[in-house]
């Protein structure tokens, strides 16, 4: 197929045209994208008097300084061997059922285990669904996180490129994980990249995504997670985008009867970073963890906003969100747990530790309660201070010098979170993360997990 360009380097209704022309797609994505764009334009720019951006600041954001989308530069390779380097390197640190590599939005490599395939799984890029698996991607696209969810939502449904797409049939258990990279190479360009996970009755799948580059740019992007009756889905959501880069992003899961997600952020780069994740327990028997790390350093700003919404009785919620902040960096945790009528025997709780290595970082922490059930156990907590000084003397007075000493603290500190991730490569990659913020090898934290710890997912 000849390679469309397009015109247009402002975003616009022109834009948005051109790019569904560059994509090739069918009418009625076409149409979603020019609704989304008139939402766009309809919905105010946050001010700073809103709650949920009081303490966010978007000075310095400006859309106009961005490319709506690049053209096609890259080739399709077959073999990971025929990969670059840094793609070759990130795929390495998980073994796994299947790949899929992009960059601005384009997918230029992929795998899917043939076993896998010959029981019906899916594993694509969004475009290639959109294409091929129509019926699947219309009933899920834009259902979980609407079109008009906020501002940056409404853009990315006008703009997004690239994504992935994951479809696990009734009872078949994927041990192995499913891994994405997805880059932004271009400077200055904007990315708006789409996940949707759907498991069917009884199927098993865990996925991790790993998101980087973006020199100068800025990313809004949407995931929809949708868990099949009793089904267990892991997603594990990775940002390390370049510390020039604005990211926001927004999430949601919706669980059934008796399934269970454990969904896990990390979020290492961006220079400021707004994300809202919401967990929505529809049926009795619905089960969710919600699990957060950040290390933020100079001065990142990283805003996760949460609501566990228990829609229904007998569910369970569990959210835990720990960061560790250094120089002038700041983070910011709204947190919010509705219990609606009739949502008995609800059992929720939420955390968030902030631990501050310097006394120049600040952390806002705001839980939440809303409950109209009389039947339940509702419990949240928040903390943010200092490493204490009697932590630092039992080391010492064992020898250690006190760098070493706050290293293994707050390689400690994380390992809560750290626990909860099944799959030990996508724990080993956390841990790595960790550790070079450090600076120090994995190994010298004593958090590298057995090597002999099975790759279950």
């Amino acid at each position: 197929m000849s390679v469309k360009t397009a015109t247009t380097t402002q975003f616009s209704a022109e834009a948005v045209r051109a790019l569904s022309e560059l994509l090739d797609e069918p009418g009625w994505m076409l149409d979603l994208r020019l609704t989304a764009w008139r939402f766009f334009e309809e919905i105010p720019w946050p001010t700073g008097t809103e709650e949920t951006w009081r303490r966010t600041s978007l000075r310095g954001f400006r859309l106009e300084n961005y490319r709506p989308f690049v053209p096609d530069v890259l080739t399709e390779v077959e073999a990971e061997a025929d990969l670059e380097t840094i793609y070759r390197e990130h795929l390495a640190e998980l073994v796994s059922a299947g790949e899929l590599v992009m960059d601005e939005g384009r997918a230029f490599y992929h795998r899917l285990d043939d076993t896998l395939a010959a029981k019906g799984v899916i594993f694509t890029d969004l475009h290639t669904a959109v294409r091929e698996y129509p019926e699947l991607v219309q009933r899920t696209f834009a259902q979980q996180v609407p079109l008009d969810a906020n501002k940056f939502a409404a853009l990315h449904y006008a703009f997004w490129r690239g994504g992935t797409f994951l479809y696990v049939p009734r009872n078949v258990e994927v041990t192995l994980p499913f891994q994405t990279l997805a880059r932004l190479s271009q400077p200055g360009a904007g990315g708006f990249y789409h996940t949707i996970v759907i498991t069917e009755e009884g199927a098993s799948v865990t996925l991790m995504e790993d998101f980087f580059g973006g020199e100068r740019g800025f990313h809004a992007g949407v995931v929809e997670l949708y868990p099949g009756p009793n089904s267990r889905l892991r997603y594990t959501h990775v940002q390390n985008w370049e510390p020039t880069l604005w990211n926001f992003g927004t999430q949601r899961i919706r669980v059934p009867r008796d399934a269970e997600v454990v969904h896990l952020i990390a979020s290492w780069g961006s220079k400021l970073s707004k994300v809202w994740v919401t967990l929505d327990l529809v049926e009795p028997g619905a089960r969710g963890q919600l699990l957060g790390l950040y290390f933020t350093t100079d001065h990142q700003h990283i805003d996760h906003h949460t609501m566990q919404n228990h829609r229904a009785a007998n569910c369970s919620s569990d959210l835990l969100y720990k960061g560790a902040l250094k120089d002038t960096s700041r983070s910011v945790y709204q947190g919010y747990i509705k219990v609606w009528p009739g949502a008995q025997k609800t059992d929720a709780y939420q955390a968030n530790r902030n631990l501050l290595l310097d006394g120049r970082a600040r952390a806002d922490s705001i839980p939440g309660l809303e409950i109209e059930a009389d039947d339940v156990r509702c419990t949240h907590g928040a903390t943010a201070g200092q490493i204490p000084e009697e932590y630092l003397f039992y080391l010492e007075s064992r020898g250690l010098d006190r760098p070493t000493a706050e290293r293994l603290i707050v390689a400690g500190f994380f390992q809560e979170v750290l626990e909860r991730v099944d799959n030990a490569d996508v724990r080993r990659k956390l841990e790595t993360t960790i550790a070079e913020r450090l600076d120090v090898d994995v190994a010298d934290l004593g958090l590298e997990v057995d090597n002999n710890t099975d790759h279950n997912g």
